[in-house]
């Protein structure tokens, strides 16, 4: 639930905005040509796979679609990432690497399925400086996992340049393979070693070469944080959980990510139902004939197939749900900091209904609580009047949203049991929407007027650019941008959030204490600075105001 795709949207709505969309650079792997805009050719880096030439910008380098495994094409397909093919000649990383494959979005750049197979990539962002440091005295390195329902999205979604301008980091984005691709789940599949997890592994595989390579650009392998949002948050957490990435990062962040995966016994439902719709129902020959199919033939049968396709477990990589491991200790225990949104849920709410020119009125607000919550709907009803909010759909996203805290908030408090772990909320409930809903609000209703508040994706501008663009902050709220990059950035230093001139974050397992991230409301004309005003607050008043105790009493 938590790591829920937020990125679709029908073809034709994607075509409404596309007058207003910055396209994202060219997609071909390794594309030849000039640097991009506003760029100057950069150094040649060594790596393990031979030479690379990146390119040069306002306060930082970059090395753009490096490849970090061989293309999982052909007999490649639905099989584990392997090592890169070596070269000789310098390669040009002044372009991204494709897209894996992928419907269409609301997202700038996303107005047309990609259909690139040959995806497997990453970005390496640098400060401007000496980076040719070795293992001993490099920068702290984080690994941006992106979210994107594990369906959509892609590494250069994110662009780092403020964060790593502010802190001094090495910043490393990754694609990894979506959807079928990347999570398709068959007992054929078992048979030859796999199943369920090629995208995940793809993550360990992109570690693997951070491993190897990044004190060539100034990183320091012993100081990985890795990172990520919704899908890539859910990630995170499945790599805690994840016997073979022992080693391959020493502190994690969850943002917006919940820990669990589908069951085998779900999953093979699920795969079963994909090769009903995709065609290739023979037993003995289903894998051949998957790996006949057209990219276009495998995404259409997904967006047709009735059932999620997503990580499971079964593996020898994933042998445990997430779930589990973190209630019982059992996974990679290293300081964690874990927060979410306040109104994570409003922008599904959004989505699914007012956005889809289907609103939420009294009567379906009834009937989805009714239908959601069978015997204890009198409860939630009682406990959400609508003649509290703004409309139904606000209403219904706060239900929402607060029975998703709930349940982060017992995967918090399973993680401080056993490591150092630090618990946040953006508060901050007059936030700019991330681009592409801010883009929506532009082109005026239905999203200009919707509740969103804080909603799923909005911490995200305030670390670093995403999708591209820098959105209207107040000066208050560059004030809150300042203080959680140092946060974060304290975090990749010390494993602990704490550090000059922030307001101290203690640790979640004693304190039982979280971080309310928000600004100020400085009246302009008083003479006062702009300033953020979050601060450490008792588990208590997150209890009261996402009414966890009524959530406890229905989930149990």
């Amino acid at each position: 639930m938590f790591g829920a795709r937020t990125r679709r949207c029908p073809a034709s709505i994607a075509v409404a905005v596309t007058a207003l969309a910055m396209l994202a650079g060219p997609q071909a792997a390794g594309a030849t040509g000039a640097p991009e805009h506003g760029a100057k050719t950069g150094a040649v880096v060594q790596t393990s796979d031979g030479p690379a030439r990146g390119i040069s910008r306002t306060r930082y380098d970059a090395w753009l679609g490096i490849p970090y495994a061989a293309p999982p094409v052909g007999a490649l397909r639905w099989k584990a990432p392997q090592p890169p093919p070596r070269r000789s000649g310098v390669r040009d990383a002044t372009r991204f690497g494709g897209r894996c494959v992928q419907g269409t979005g609301w997202d700038p750049g996303y107005e047309e399925p990609s259909l690139t197979e040959d995806c497997l990539y990453l970005n390496i962002y640098v400060p401007h400086g000496d980076w040719t440091g070795g293992r001993n005295g490099g920068r702290p390195v984080l690994v941006w996992i992106h979210g994107g329902g594990f369906t959509g999205g892609a590494g250069q979604d994110t662009d780092p340049r403020k964060y790593i301008g502010s802190t001094g980091a090495v910043y490393v984005t990754i694609n990894y393979r979506l959807g079928a691709l990347g999570f398709l789940n068959l007992p054929q599949l078992r048979q030859e070693g796999g199943g369920g997890s090629f995208g995940l592994l793809d993550q360990q595989a992109a570690l693997r070469w951070v491993q190897k390579n990044i004190a060539r650009f100034g990183g320091d392998p012993d100081n990985v944080t890795i990172a990520g949002q919704s899908a890539g948050g859910s990630s995170v957490c499945d790599q805690l959980a994840s016997p073979t990435a022992r080693g391959l990062f020493q502190k994690a962040v969850i943002h917006s990510g919940g820990c669990s995966m589908a069951s085998q016994v779900d999953a093979d439902t699920a795969g079963q139902a994909y090769l009903q719709t995709v065609g290739c129902t023979d037993p003995a020959s289903a894998l051949a004939c998957l790996r006949g199919k057209s990219p276009a033939d495998l995404l259409a049968a997904q967006a047709k197939t009735p059932i999620r396709i997503g990580p499971s477990v079964g593996d020898r990589a994933f042998p445990l749900d997430p779930g589990v491991a973190v209630q019982t200790g059992r996974f990679n225990r290293v300081p964690v900091m874990d927060g979410q949104v306040e109104n994570e849920r409003s922008l599904f709410v959004f989505q699914n209904n007012e956005f889809l020119g289907k609103p939420i009125t009294a009567e379906s607000f009834e009937a989805t609580i009714r239908d959601t919550y069978g015997a204890n709907a009198d409860k939630v009803l009682a406990a959400y009047p609508l003649s509290a909010f703004a409309s139904p759909a606000a209403a219904l996203a706060r239900v929402q949203s607060d029975a998703a805290t709930y349940g982060r908030l017992q995967s918090q408090r399973q993680l401080a049991q056993w490591t150092p772990t630090y618990v946040y909320e953006l508060d901050e409930k007059t936030t700019p929407q991330f681009y592409s809903i801010f883009r929506l609000q532009w082109l005026g209703e239905p999203a200009r007027s919707f509740p969103f508040g804080a909603t799923h994706v909005d911490d995200l501008p305030y670390l670093w650019e995403y999708l591209g663009h820098t959105l209207p902050f107040s000066d208050d709220q560059l004030e809150l941008s300042d203080q959680m990059i140092g946060f974060w950035s304290a975090f990749q230093h010390r494993a602990s959030p704490n550090g000059p001139y922030l307001p101290e974050w203690p640790r979640f397992n004693g304190s039982q204490e979280w971080m309310s991230l928000a600004a100020c409301d400085t009246p302009e004309s008083s003479g006062e600075p702009p300033a953020a005003c979050s601060e450490a607050r008792d588990i208590s008043s997150l209890v009261a105001y996402h009414k966890l105790d009524l959530w406890a009493s229905i989930v149990g």
